[in-house]
């Protein structure tokens, strides 16, 4: 029997929620190019990437 959509929604947003703790980790110590490619990988993986690259100053406003 397979997994109900709802628990695959939830198991989806638990292993974002896990990348983001590690992304949050290496931005401590990375360097301007690091960040560009975090910010890359955040726009692949969820839809609300912006609210998250603007919080994490990834991307300077002009």
């Amino acid at each position: 029997m397979s997994i109900s959509e709802r628990k695959q929604e939830l198991k989806r947003r638990r292993q974002r929620r896990k990348k983001y703790d590690i992304f949050a980790r290496k931005l401590v110590k990375a360097t301007v190019t690091e960040k560009a490619v975090i910010a890359d990988k955040l726009r692949r993986m969820t839809p609300g990437c912006e609210v998250l690259i603007e919080a994490w100053d990834l991307i300077k406003k002009r």
